[in-house]
């Protein structure tokens, strides 16, 4: 795993072992329907009750007739020879007045039955309940727009946009609701009416160091708040990111896909390992370098030991960290087996880990591990050329350094102290390692060796945290060179890609997005998505596919897929050093 000395040969080792229908009840007969008829209405008169003043007629309570249950029921009427001609008449002027509106909640409902049936010859066959339902119904109506007529609402502007355009998509308000009559308020909010505007709302207040019995300021105004490089992983800001950056629903889906797939093939003691049980693991095992890989995936993601308990990942999360803190040593170094020139990279890899979480949790049982592993970085620096390779304090190379640089970037995030002559002589390496004739824009392996891309943007990246400007000229010309050797799938090299999506994500702009149009797109299509293995990528074709197997590439294009918001762009929050 990493990118090896070229003119080592690494001898592969011995792969390891592989990994009836319910009853149906009878029916229940129905019960005799019992049919009713409302009689219709006639007027009675009150006593000393004039018949030229129908308003003092009152209606006459309606008559129910239940006919027996082996008859056919038929709408009752009366005979013709009981109906006196001078109540019959007073009934139809009551019939008659009772269609003004302001008269209907007078009658009963008879009367609008009686009504009713006047109305249309084909009315009075219906049967009763139907004709109470329509009235109940029209009055209910009437009574609705009477009251709610009187209800003057002021009107409501919904405005909702969907937007996929990269980056200022976010500077317009997605959802606005508005009222023409103004909110009423206890009291006056004294707030000044304009307020300078923030060029950057998400960045913290600078910290400026207090010295005792001190009379002016001991800082300077701009100092980076590098704490903050891991917010991005919170849920209040990642949405945000994701949106920024050009990420979206897609990238996200491969994400979650590739930690699915790291959780089924965690072993049962927490660890991971590179050969299997997958297929196509690497040809050399090194279960530390491997569970610190899953663990910073996991992480990049946002999660941690600490998450909710429903959350599947938290508990995946916490079995990897009680085994990977067994393996850390009394001097704070994490290699604790596996090829002799893998011991750096592992302690690398498990130092930005272990220094991310304490930075995301601040767990005060992380706090020691970190800082003794930072510790034992410091030590195995080589006090020569400034770097780290194979061995501790013996020789550099451009790749175990870079690794480096972000296990002492992890550090600062978490507020662990770091000598600045560490990064000086870092600087020192590298300027040793640049390229003849490329004045910083491209990197060796080694001094005297060839460029490679893949060193190129991992010591360009080094460069950015050491305090390099965004708009250096030697920056630019690298990040050209960078864009122009791309991603192709037919020309595979996942540890390139790696460094040169950070290197772009940092210097934002058009290299960012000119990287990113084919990065979101070209690694979700290549994600298993079916079968035993859904969810990684397949190693084969890849530059070095074969030494780390398929959960070293699908650690790394996860780490890839997250870099929208596992760490914040330096320039943009003045998080490199000064």
């Amino acid at each position: 795993m990493g990118n090896y000395d070229p003119s080592r040969q690494v001898s592969s080792e011995a792969n390891g072992s592989m990994p009836p229908a319910p009853p149906v009840a009878p029916p229940v007969p129905a019960p005799p329907v019992v049919s009713q008829s409302v009689a219709p209405v006639s007027a009675v008169a009150p006593p000393n009750a004039s018949l030229d003043d129908p308003s003092q007629l009152l209606p006459t309570p309606p008559l129910v007739v239940q006919p027996p249950s082996n008859a056919t029921a038929e709408p009752f009427r009366w005979p013709a020879e009981q109906a006196e001609p001078e109540l019959v008449e007073a009934s139809a002027q009551i019939e008659v007045t009772a269609r003004r509106p302001d008269e209907f909640s007078q009658g009963t409902e008879a009367d609008w039955v009686a009504h009713s049936r006047q109305l249309s010859p084909a009315l009075k066959k219906s049967p009763p309940w139907l004709l109470s339902s329509i009235i109940h119904m029209l009055f209910l109506i009437v009574i609705g727009l009477w009251v709610f007529s009187e209800q003057e609402d002021g009107p409501v502007e919904l405005e909702v946009r969907y937007a996929e355009t990269e980056g200022e998509q976010l500077d317009e308000r997605s959802f606005r609701l508005t009222t023409e009559s103004q909110p009423e308020v206890d009291e006056q909010v004294l707030t000044p009416d304009e307020l300078p505007p923030l060029d950057e709302p998400l960045a913290t207040p600078p910290q400026v160091p207090i010295a005792a019995f001190a009379t002016s300021s001991s800082g300077k105004i701009e100092s980076p708040t590098i704490g903050m490089a891991l917010n991005g992983r919170t849920k209040a800001l990642k949405h945000a990111l994701l949106s920024a950056y050009g990420g979206d629903a897609t990238t996200e889906a491969a994400v979650l896909k590739g930690l699915k797939w790291l959780a089924r093939n965690q072993r049962h003691d927490g660890s991971w390992s590179l050969r299997g049980p997958y297929a196509d693991g690497g040809s050399s095992e090194n279960r530390v370098a491997a569970t610190a890989m899953a663990l910073l995936a996991f992480q990049g993601a946002g999660h941690t030991h600490q998450g909710p308990a429903s959350e599947p990942f938290t508990r995946v999360v916490r079995r990897g960290w009680n085994w990977l803190l067994k393996q850390q040593d009394k001097q704070g170094c994490f290699f604790s087996g596996g090829l002799a020139h893998h011991r750096l990279y592992t302690h690398a890899q498990a130092t930005i880990a272990v220094c991310e979480l304490y930075g995301m949790t601040r767990d005060p049982k992380f706090k020691q591990p970190a800082e003794q592993a930072v510790a034992y970085a410091i030590a195995a620096q080589d006090p020569k050329h400034g770097g780290w390779r194979y061995y501790p304090g013996s020789q550099s190379d451009t790749s175990v350094t870079g690794w480096f640089v972000m296990a002492l970037q992890s550090a600062r995030m978490a507020y662990i102290a770091v000598p600045d002559e560490v990064f000086e002589r870092i600087s020192q390496f590298l300027d040793s390692v640049q390229a003849p004739g490329s004045k910083g824009s491209q990197y060796l392996y080694m001094p005297g060796l060839h460029t490679s891309p893949a060193m190129t943007a991992e010591g360009l990246l080094c460069r950015q945290y050491l305090g390099w400007a965004q708009d250096d000229p030697r920056l630019l010309v690298g990040t050209e060179y960078i864009n122009q050797v791309g991603m192709s799938w037919e020309e595979r090299n996942a540890y390139f890609w790696y460094y040169a999506a950070q290197v772009c994500h940092h210097m934002e702009g058009s290299t960012w997005t000119h990287w990113n149009r084919v990065m979101r797109q070209l690694l979700p299509e290549k994600q298993i998505q079916r079968g035993r293995e859904r969810g990684s990528w397949d190693p084969d074709g890849d530059e070095w596919g074969s030494h780390g197997g398929r959960l070293y590439v699908t650690c790394m294009h996860l780490f890839m897929l997250e870099v929208y918001y596992r760490h914040l762009p330096i320039y943009n929050y003045r998080l490199q050093r000064p």
